[in-house]
């Protein structure tokens, strides 16, 4: 039983990475276009103002190469780098453990953003590598 479960799953497997791929990615602009036009929510960053500013700017671009699927690895490399650094600068030095000091999503989008850097971009994607 579990042979036919693992191999039902397994030939869809990069068509999934995609789809999550692509939601990362969106997930990932959308902080980016919340921080320089406050859109969907929340409010803006003075332009230029360091580190939001330029924070907004690096998940704006690397939301949509992720999303598109256009160097996934190098743009999620990117990502993950800039979350990691997001969370010990802003979130852990309030508190170790992320759900005390806020950080979750930082710590979330940067192992997920890790994830696509070893695993590339799936099926669905503008280059695949």
């Amino acid at each position: 039983m579990s042979t036919k479960l693992d191999d039902r799953v397994t030939n869809h497997s990069s068509t999934v990475l995609s789809v999550f791929r692509i939601v990362v990615g969106l997930l990932f602009l959308l902080h980016g276009t919340s921080k320089l036009f406050g859109w969907p929510g929340g409010p803006t960053v003075e332009m230029f103002a360091w580190p939001g500013w330029w924070a907004g700017l690096i998940e704006i671009i690397v939301g949509v190469l992720v999303a598109i699927g256009m160097f996934t690895r190098e743009a999620a490399f990117i990502g993950a780098g800039q979350m990691a650094v997001a969370y010990f600068w802003q979130h852990f030095p309030e508190d170790f453990w992320p759900i005390n000091n806020g950080g979750e999503p930082a710590v979330l989008f940067c192992f997920a953003l890790l994830l696509l850097v070893f695993t590339g971009p799936g099926s669905l994607a503008v280059s695949r590598r």
